[in-house]
Formats: C-alpha cells, sequence, structure tokens
C-alpha cells in the first residue's frame, strides 16, 4: 500500500502537494489516451512513408490494444503485490522508452513491435495509477473529487488526442510518437518527487500466481486478437481458432486460481461490490463510444472529404468534460451518489450516438454539435463517477487489482466496438461506405449505450438496497 499523501488534518481539502500528485498521475492516464487517439489521425500517413499494406496499418493500433489488454490484471496485480508508486515509475519509463522507438522505427514489423510494448506499459501503469488515487486520498470529499478529475482527464484524452494527432501528422507523424515522449519524461520527474515511498515489503513475495498471470494474460490476448481479426475482416476461421484459444486459456486461469494460494486475482472479487456491474458498463460505453469515434471519422474523411485535422478539430467540443467534470459532477456525487450520476452520464451518451442516426449527406459542422456536446455531458458524468464506483465494496488492498479489471474492461470494450462497426460498414460489399452504411454503423453505438442505461440502473439500484457498499 503506498504511504498517504494526504494527512488526517488534510481529509476536507486538497493541499498543493496533493494536487501535484493527482495531476502526475491523471498526466499519465492523459498521456495513455492520447498516444491511441492520435494514432487514429496519423495511421494513413505513417503507413504510407514506412510501407505498412492496408492490410497491415492498422496492427499499428491493434498492437497496443493488444499489449493494453491483455497485460492490465497482471499490472493491477503487481501494482498491490510490489507497490504501486515502483510499478508505476516503471511502467512510465517503460512508455517513455517504446514510444521513442516508435518514433525512430523505419520498418513495419519494429513500429508494430514497439506499439505492442508500449501497450502493455499502459497495462501496468493505469492500474498502477488509479491505486494511488484511490489509496491516497481519503474517502469522502477529497478522494471523490480525485476520483473524479481523474477519470475526466482520462476521458479528455481520449477526445482531445485526435486534435492533437491532426496537428502534429501536419508536421511529421514521428511527432506523434515524439510529444508523449516529452510528456513522460516531465511526469517522471514530477513523480519522483510527489509520489511518496511505498511502505516497506518483502523484495520476493511468495505465492505470486506466475500461471495464472500466463494463462489470463494469453486468454485476453488471444480474445482481443480474434476481435481484431474479425473486425478488420480477416479469416473467419482465424478468428474461431483465436476464440477457441482464448476460451481454453481462461479455463485454466480459473481452475489455477482456485487452487492458488496467492491468486492472481481472487475470482470472488469479481462479484463482489459494484465492480462486476461497473465494469460492464464501462465495456459498453467505451465500446459505444469507440464505435462511435470511427464511425464519425470515416464519415466525415471518406464520405465527406474533410482532412484529418478538420476532424479532429470537429471532436475538440468533446473536451468539455474536462472542464465540466470537476466543476459540476462532485457536485453531483455529493448529493446523488456514483451510479445516479453515472446512469445520467450514460443517458446522454445513449442520445447523443442517438442523434447521429440522422445523419446526412450534406450535414455541416452545427449539425453534429448537439450529439458531440451531450458526448461531453456523458464522459464528465460517467468516467469519474464510473471508476469511483468500480471500488465501492472493494477492500482498499485490492484496489489496483480492481482497477486493472474495470480499465480491462475499456479496453476490451473499445476493441469490441472497433471491431462490430467494422463489420457493420465492411458488410456492404467491395464499393465504398455509402451514408446508410454508416447509419447503420451507428445503430452499434447507439445500442450499446442503451445496454449500459440497463447495467447502470441495475448498479443504481443495488446501491440503495446496500448503502454498506460505499
Amino acid at each position: 500500500m503506498t504511504t498517504p499523501a494526504v494527512t488526517a488534518t488534510e481529509q476536507h481539502r486538497m493541499t498543493l502537494r496533493a494536487w501535484g500528485l493527482l495531476l502526475v498521475v491523471c498526466g499519465a492516464l492523459f498521456l495513455e489516451g492520447i498516444d491511441i487517439a492520435m494514432l487514429n489521425v496519423a495511421v494513413p500517413v505513417i503507413a504510407d512513408d514506412i510501407g505498412l499494406t492496408p492490410g497491415a496499418a492498422h496492427w499499428v493500433i491493434s498492437a497496443y490494444v493488444l499489449g493494453y489488454a491483455g497485460f492490465m490484471l497482471l499490472g493491477g496485480r503487481t501494482a498491490d503485490l510490489f507497490g504501486r508508486r515502483r510499478v508505476f515509475l516503471i511502467a512510465l519509463t517503460a512508455f517513455v522508452v517504446f514510444s521513442a522507438l516508435g518514433g525512430l522505427a523505419d520498418t513495419g514489423w519494429l513500429l508494430v513491435v514497439a506499439r505492442f510494448m508500449t501497450g502493455v506499459a499502459a497495462g501496468f501503469l493505469t492500474p498502477a495509477g488509479f491505486g494511488i488515487v484511490s489509496t491516497t486520498f481519503p474517502a469522502g470529499p477529497v478522494r471523490d473529487r480525485a476520483m473524479v478529475v481523474y477519470g475526466a482527464v482520462g476521458a479528455a484524452g481520449f477526445v482531445l488526442g485526435m486534435v492533437a494527432g491532426g496537428l502534429l501528422t501536419t508536421a511529421s507523424w514521428r511527432w506523434v510518437f515524439f510529444a508523449p515522449v516529452m510528456i513522460g519524461l516531465v511526469l517522471l520527474a514530477a513523480g519522483r518527487a510527489l509520489i511518496r515511498p511505498d511502505q516497506p515489503r518483502p523484495v520476493v513475495r511468495p505465492g505470486f500466481d506466475v500461471l495464472g498471470a500466463l494463462t489470463v494474460t494469453g486468454g485476453m490476448v488471444a480474445v482481443v486478437y480474434a476481435l481484431v481479426a474479425i473486425g478488420e475482416s480477416r479469416d473467419l476461421q482465424e478468428g474461431a481458432i483465436a476464440l477457441t484459444t482464448a476460451l481454453l486459456l481462461l479455463a485454466a486461469f480459473v481452475a489455477v486460481e482456485r487452487r492458488a494460494a496467492e491468486p492472481l486475482i481472487r475470482l470472488q472479487l469479481l462479484r463482489q461490490g459494484l465492480l462486476p456491474l461497473a465494469s460492464t458498463t464501462g465495456m459498453l460505453f467505451m465500446g459505444a463510444f469507440f464505435g462511435f469515434q470511427f464511425t464519425a471519422t470515416l464519415y466525415l474523411q471518406d464520405l465527406r472529404g474533410w482532412t484529418p485535422l478538420e476532424t479532429g478539430l470537429t471532436f475538440a467540443v468533446m473536451g468539455l468534460d474536462l472542464l465540466l467534470a470537476p466543476v459540476l459532477t462532485p457536485a453531483l456525487v455529493r448529493r446523488f451518489g456514483n451510479a445516479r450520476v453515472m446512469v445520467a452520464g450514460l443517458f446522454s451518451a445513449t442520445g447523443a450516438f442517438a442523434w447521429m442516426l440522422g445523419l446526412r449527406s450534406d450535414w455541416v459542422y452545427v449539425d453534429l454539435l448537439p450529439g458531440l456536446l451531450l458526448v461531453a455531458v456523458a464522459f464528465a458524468l460517467v468516467y469519474g463517477p464510473l471508476t469511483l464506483a468500480a471500488t465501492e465494496g472493494v477492500e482498499e488492498s485490492e484496489h489496483g487489482v480492481a482497477g486493472g479489471v474495470v480499465f480491462t474492461a475499456f479496453q476490451f470494450g473499445a476493441a469490441l466496438g472497433l471491431a462490430v462497426v467494422t463489420i457493420v460498414l465492411a458488410g456492404h460489399g467491395s464499393g465504398p461506405a455509402t451514408l446508410d452504411d454508416y447509419r447503420n454503423a451507428m445503430l452499434v453505438p447507439t445500442g450499446a449505450a442503451a445496454l449500459a442505461v440497463v447495467t447502470g440502473l441495475v448498479a443504481a439500484a443495488r446501491r440503495r438496497a446496500e448503502p454498506e457498499l460505499a
């Protein structure tokens, strides 16, 4: 457990040191968000420059998602066992190193390997940062505000990354990798100064579940690989083989965890508190958002002929959640609780994506604006309260692995959303996608967001029925 950076006399206010620590951890989450969002804009240029074929270009993004999702649970458990500060700083260092390697790459295979390793680093970095925030700040208004700010900054990375990607790509696609390196170096220096040392712990803790880590990581990588393969219209047999492999590995993981003296994750944790409902809701919400963002980007660039920079600037208004969340969301959480605020945001998301079902070939920015504003409201009300709700009813010593579970759900949701809308868009035939195809694809995020409303309502009902979860 990390030594608290907020003392008992500071439980109702945020000190300058506390704000500094929070900004460091938020900065790391923002870095991860903009990293993948910027690549969405830059991949076509990267592929042309280093000679990646259209069929292989998607691996610049997919390799990152595979590494990120596959190692998230292992990252959370490692942070809980060996110290969140230690794991956070080491993972951030690896993130910087492999981002720099990506910027220097001049061959496709080297870039893909660098992206995969960057995703692996993010898989350790995110749950460690989540654990630092959820355990450093005392329960109550201070922790609520810290978690809401943490969630808002992370969400802003997803939406503002496309703007940054468009701007940087106009100079050179390599800046899409070098800019995170510079930010990461600043965060490393600040993190060493502001994150207090972990409490003393044994150098080696007996019973670390290596076999469980290998089976669950392999299973998750296989699941994401299958989704990517199917989503990119590759051989369905390959996807079926990957899914079968994933089921076998995950079944082996369950068997291992039932017998391990100190399991990677207690299977009971997956039924504890609001974690299962929050994770399912997060998977659906992020799947809806990534499906929407992908479809809207193709609609603007391929159907409407907008440039990457114009497309990125179109999404900039969604960054309003960075302003809304710290000001509005904490007050709403104090008044109504995490689950209810989260549900309100999910209704906003459903309305946003339903608005986009009316896409027309002559829509201008003003026509898109209502949906984009509703997305900003959704992120402001969902991301922070959802991550905070995920720890309700979970022991503090397991907040790191709980963070790994919920952020794994985010990544799987993103992969699933991208895969399904890709399948819908590819189902029209060999010609370019039509306006009707984009409208049909928008049914995917709309449906996913509506399902998220249902699971969110169940979570809110359980929270009311079991107030001891807090």
